[in-house]
């Protein structure tokens, strides 16, 4: 009897130890949808799109997605023969019903369109949205894509890349899904690189759409050739995760940056849920006097990311990392500056489901005006952030420190 109460109280033990977190997440997720019922985001400093050379291509920077936006549609307007659009979101509101028309206008005047969104990322838009015309070829990543593989790994990212390319001259990567709230009231980062640049992209969106249009799209359709310079941007670099190949290299470039660093790492993200060595190199690149700082947003979309991404602060702060806190908006950017000559802007978060999850693309560029373009563009958002301090965060109450401790074994599947 004493045997059978012990293993029933060890059983209980270890359930409660399972089920808490996700009880506590659940119920934050609700309170948070709750709270943010009808509020809008408020206004923020923004940096107007500006170009800078970059060995034979230019880059231009955007901050606001309307400017964006204006810019991709211009683009899409203007293709003569090829457009590829790939993109995590693609809302059937609004802005996306624009994207919609100038693509389908541009697949009638003979161009060539190729879209890609995630199924998973667009379960709740209407799938009236999603019909597409014959003339557009669209490949729907979907929700499930392990098959009978159930324990492949592999099988399990999503296609969280954003990217435009048209024709040979322009293309765009970056933060931003395709949406009215992201128009306005988010604070993300992406650029447009027109030149050689470009022809990386197309490799990249050809190597995705090839990977995955045959049981997608039919046996019958044709792989996506392309016709690019076997030459490429030598200052400018592509990383691709790519789940199905276990090729995972965005994460080595931050660690392989943040360990040369000797001035300073600005560094912005949505959500900083980061693995152990990857605190261990900013924490040390702190410790020998670089400069760290961690822009987030002081609360995103996604509350239970926000408490998570509590569990890490103590140990950047005591290492002297400077962490600003973005107020009044989301901040969606995912990009680094290092020592006035290193830059990366991308679609990876600082998480697990980026670097070692997801289907990502990182632009990584080697140039001083870029670099600096992406400090004035940290310095602006600065400007619109609240710093936490050492005392703000020992001050801290009890229950905010049982709420980070208790949904800590979350980490790793975020």
């Amino acid at each position: 009897m004493r045997d059978e109460t012990l293993r029933t109280a060890i059983r209980r033990a270890v359930l409660a130890v399972l089920v808490t977190p996700f009880a506590v997440a659940i119920g934050l997720t609700l309170f948070d949808s709750y709270r943010r019922r009808g509020k809008k985001a408020r206004p923020f400093p923004v940096t107007p799109p500006r170009g800078v050379p970059v060995g034979q291509s230019e880059v231009t920077t955007y901050t606001f997605g309307r400017d964006l936006y204006d810019d991709m549609l211009a683009a899409i307007d203007g293709a003569q023969k090829q457009i590829l659009l790939e993109t995590y979101i693609w809302k059937g509101d609004e802005v996306g019903q624009r994207f919609k028309d100038a693509l389908a206008a541009a697949a009638d005047r003979g161009v060539e369109v190729y879209c890609i969104y995630d199924g998973f990322a667009n379960l709740v838009v209407s799938p009236v949205f999603k019909r597409f015309p014959v003339n557009m070829k669209v490949l729907r990543y979907p929700v499930y894509a392990a098959g009978w593989r159930f324990f492949d790994l592999r099988r399990y990212g999503r296609d969280h890349r954003k990217i435009l390319v048209v024709d040979d001259s322009v293309g765009f990567v970056g933060g931003y899904n395709i949406g009215t709230a992201y128009e306005t009231e988010w604070r993300d980062t992406h650029v447009r690189i027109a030149g050689p640049g470009v022809w990386d992209l197309k490799r990249a969106f050809a190597d995705f759409w090839n990977l995955n249009r045959r049981k997608r799209i039919g046996p019958s359709e044709r792989p996506l050739l392309l016709e690019t310079a076997s030459t490429w941007e030598p200052q400018m670099r592509f990383h691709r995760n790519v789940p199905r190949l276990m090729v995972f290299p965005i994460r080595g470039m931050y660690l392989e940056a943040m360990d040369r660093a000797s001035r300073n790492i600005w560094m912005t993200c949505a959500y900083f849920i980061p693995d152990q060595d990857f605190v261990d190199t900013m924490t040390r690149a702190a410790r020998r006097g670089v400069d760290v700082r961690l822009l987030v947003p002081l609360k995103s979309n996604h509350v239970v990311a926000d408490w998570i991404s509590r569990g890490y602060f103590a140990q950047l702060l005591h290492a002297g990392v400077r962490i600003m806190r973005f107020r009044d908006a989301m901040v969606h950017a995912k990009t680094c500056t290092i020592d006035g000559s290193w830059t990366t802007v991308g679609t990876a978060n600082v998480d697990r489901l980026s670097l070692s999850g997801n289907y990502e693309i990182n632009l990584e560029v080697i140039d001083s005006s870029l670099a600096r373009q992406l400090e004035e563009v940290f310095g602006v958002d600065e400007s619109n952030c609240l710093e936490l301090t050492q005392d703000e965060w020992d001050a801290r109450d009890l229950h905010r420190k049982f709420t980070e401790f208790v949904l800590a074994p979350l980490r790793p599947l975020l």
